[in-house]
């Protein structure tokens, strides 16, 4: 299958293809603000859900759900992504805050707002890595609320499937100062490769003292669970076909890669979460989320 995500066109933004899956997370974003139980808030999210036509009828709080949290789609799926969100902005803010690094980079940061929402440690600066189109859709969006981040935020237009360490380097990236990197729900969508090419241009470019945080899926065969609910729900109430936008390609082993070259790391499934935070999905049957797995790094200090 050719990369789909070849067909995601800057002039597309978040109206087709790959980014038509930020504006997915943005609305559990949304309705896991709006929990009781929420593990993770953003205010921002909803307004990206409301901004753009092929989202205008989602919803973004649980009462708009007939099925609550027994819906595969904005139940279980989107209470996935509130899980993921609080996860990595506790990895975010603990690596800075016990490291002392003050350099970030989101690589693929979709319609992410944690520059607007998180309290970061004094002299961060925040670089949000993106195609044209999306950041564009998230700048009018937050330009109209006249939102302010709480950091410096240095937004860089970029291909991630292409050499984008040289547009980061050109924003004012200091690659001799210890980084952290998160790579959030885009692995998925690349060919081989091109994770392998953007795993080991982030160890290029980390001083030691940096840590890194990303999402893989270790599944042997993404099209056993086509039948799933979850990718069902997906595809026919929203038209996203998830397997049609993902890479089928078998996955490197990057964990092992970086291990290699001298990194500590740890993958961890989804569910080890939820156990921990009491919330989240578990597994069941057939389940679409059984190969997904959270991977942390970090390259110790001489």
């Amino acid at each position: 299958m050719a990369d789909t995500a070849q067909r995601d066109t800057d002039g597309q933004g978040v109206a087709g293809g790959v980014g038509v899956t930020a504006l997915l997370v943005a609305a559990a974003r949304a309705i896991e603000t709006h929990r009781a139980d929420s593990l993770a808030q953003d205010d921002y999210a909803e307004h990206f859900v409301r901004a753009a036509p092929a989202s205008a009828g989602w919803p973004v709080r649980m009462r708009q759900v007939p099925d609550g949290d027994s819906d595969p789609l904005w139940g279980r799926f989107a209470r996935y992504f509130g899980l993921r969100t609080r996860v990595l902005d506790d990895f975010l803010l603990d690596s800075l805050h016990t490291g002392g690094a003050r350099q970030v980079v989101l690589l693929g940061a979709g319609l992410d707002a944690r520059a607007f929402r998180l309290d970061w440690p004094p002299g961060c600066v925040l670089y949000e890595m993106d195609r044209q189109g999306v950041l564009a859709f998230k700048h009018q969006v937050l330009d109209a609320l006249s939102a302010a981040p709480r950091t410096r935020r240095v937004p860089v237009p970029a291909d991630l499937r292409a050499d984008w360490a040289g547009a980061l380097t050109d924003a004012g990236f200091d690659p001799s100062a210890p980084t952290v990197w998160l790579v959030e729900g885009l692995l998925f969508y690349l060919p081989s490769a091109a994770e392998t090419h953007l795993i080991g241009a982030v160890d290029r470019l980390s001083a030691r003292g940096s840590a890194l945080a990303y999402e893989v899926k270790l599944d042997k065969d993404l099209l056993e669970h086509r039948d799933s609910p979850l990718y069902t729900a997906t595809h026919q109430r929203l038209g996203i076909d998830l397997l049609d936008l993902f890479s089928l390609e078998p996955r490197p082993d990057s964990a092992a890669a970086l291990a290699h070259k001298g990194w500590t790391t740890a993958v961890h499934s989804p569910f080890d979460f939820t156990r921990r935070h009491g919330r989240g999905p578990l597994p069941e049957p057939n389940d679409a989320l059984g190969g997904n797995r959270w991977v942390f790094g970090a390259r110790p200090r001489p």
